[in-house]
């Protein structure tokens, strides 16, 4: 891996060029996100900007003699302030510590954790950085702690580099944040998902959360319960690619099984999906909430709401794993990093087992319609301290982006990688843990979501999960008792408009 350092400046590096008849302009180069005021405490040059010179004007032809003078003066002074070549404020013999709070795994030995340690004594002993990890259990805990601190509150140590969501980010003020395109070329950034990108954008157009891995929502069946099905009543994995397919499978299967097809982990997002799908533009209210007058996105939630009113699918417990491998739903539609927690055998409620033998199906679209994909995960934001810690920050987040690390990092995990190039080299990977087949079903499912499929991020209101927490609480208590009012010849439709209340009644 090459050496990475701030560029010397426009003007260094004019200095730098061999003193023919051109010269370089020679200003400081502006931000064009903040106009021509310049970064508070962050003015000077980080990236490649000498990229970026223009040429103008030729000097006046001078004698020798009266043009070696100034310029020689000129260039003494400025390569004592810049200096030629690379810059860097890191120093292998004076090492830096970046203090760095995760998500991915509180356990020792966790991938992450084995990732930083690898870089320690690698690429930070060389180059003078040292990445110091401190695990917090979730993202929500960890924007806690963030938002507490900005608060006044009393927290001995805070990180350099954490892992949060974009809500939290912007919450926390994005003055307080490095800004990535300070330390990224658009060159460097083209291999990376631009929807993944996009996720940890501002909107001043600052990248605060650098991409790391994405989650996005799949459909996990039990395979051994769906072969039974499938020969008593002929249908197939094929019909589960359209929403349409999937509610009428789920029909087919609650009435040859009495049992609900599928447990959703967060219906609301394959409602929105569903609804984009099918040409609705913005459905969020100012309060961060749904607009109730939206017909499209409610004819989404109706067709979810049916199915829910009649028992064929369900809102999950929590996680819709734990639902399918005692074998009270045959399917779970939840996140990828999910197959972390299935078992190789259903444990049926009677004591009995089978093989689960896994099928990952990429999630339901809009039969006719350009597909979409959920996508969800923290990424990876840096407090905007000292140069020298931002440089340090930068250097770590650009080895743990490299394509095949990445690959190998989420292929442990259950996440998308983040860079084009790592999804090219799903195909060909041989790395996957156990199960391997169920790990390579999964990202096969993937590559084909990310190569046919356009990412949309999750809402950023605060406040908002908040909210969703008590509709899908709400819906848990509905669909213990709307299944045998339906089954007793109550209108589903009217059923189904009892959860369309429910949302509307959530402030």
């Amino acid at each position: 891996m090459g050496k990475y350092t701030r560029q010397p400046s426009r003007l260094g590096a004019a200095l730098c060029t061999p003193l023919y008849h051109r010269f370089w302009i020679l200003s400081v180069p502006q931000n064009p996100r903040l106009g021509d005021k310049p970064e508070k405490n962050f003015q000077k040059t980080r990236k490649n900007t000498a990229n970026s010179r223009t040429p103008v004007l030729f000097l006046e032809v001078l004698p020798m003699k009266k043009r070696m003078l100034p310029l020689l003066l000129l260039a003494a002074l400025l390569l004592a302030l810049t200096g030629c070549g690379e810059e860097t404020l890191l120093d292998k013999n004076d090492p830096v510590t970046i203090n760095f709070w995760h998500v991915y795994g509180e356990q020792s030995g966790s991938p992450m954790d084995v990732l930083v340690q690898e870089f320690n004594h690698t690429v930070g002993q060389e180059q003078g950085v040292r990445v110091q990890v401190t695990n917090l259990s979730s993202a929500s805990k960890i924007g806690g702690f963030l938002k507490e601190a900005q608060n006044g509150g009393d927290l001995q140590e805070m990180p350099d580099l954490f892992t949060c969501h974009i809500g939290d980010a912007t919450a926390l003020g994005e003055e307080n944040l490095v800004d990535w395109h300070d330390w990224f070329t658009q060159e460097e950034l083209s291999d990376f998902v631009p929807g993944f990108l996009a996720d940890g954008t501002a909107e001043d157009g600052k990248l605060l959360l650098f991409p790391i891995s994405k989650s996005t929502q799949l459909l996990m069946c039990n395979g051994s319960g769906f072969d039974r099905f499938a020969q008593a009543t002929g249908v197939s994995y094929d019909e589960l690619a359209t929403w349409e397919g999937f509610y009428d499978a789920a029909g087919q299967f609650y009435d040859w099984s009495g049992k609900p097809f599928c447990a959703l982990d967060y219906p609301l997002r394959a409602v929105e999906l569903c609804a984009l799908e099918r040409g609705s533009e913005d459905f969020y209210t100012e309060d961060g909430w749904y607009d109730t007058d939206n017909a499209v996105f409610k004819e989404s939630w109706m067709q979810f709401a049916r199915a829910l009113a009649q028992g064929h699918v369900v809102v999950s417990d929590l996680y819709s794993n734990t639902q399918v491998m005692t074998g009270e739903v045959l399917s779970g539609l939840g996140s990828s990093a999910a197959i972390l927690y299935y078992n190789d055998t259903v444990t049926y409620r009677d004591g009995t087992q089978e093989p689960m033998d896994l099928h990952v199906l990429p999630m339901p679209m809009t039969a006719g319609r350009d597909a979409l994909m959920t996508q969800a995960g923290v990424g990876l934001c840096a407090y905007r301290t000292t140069e020298q810690k931002a440089e340090a920050a930068a250097l770590f987040v650009r080895w743990l982006t490299e394509a095949e690390r990445n690959l190998d990092f989420v292929a442990q995990t259950g996440y998308m990688p983040v860079r084009n190039g790592a999804f090219d080299d799903i195909e060909t990977y041989d790395k996957f843990p156990e199960p391997v087949e169920s790990y390579q079903q999964l990202y096969a499912a993937l590559k084909t979501m990310r190569e046919n499929d356009t990412p949309v991020s999750e809402p950023r209101f605060e406040g908002y999960y908040g909210k969703v927490t008590a509709l899908y609480d709400g819906l848990r208590q509905l669909q213990q008792e709307l299944p045998a009012r339906a089954a007793a010849g109550e209108d589903v439709d009217a059923l189904a408009e009892e959860t369309w209340a429910l949302l509307c009644s959530i402030q």
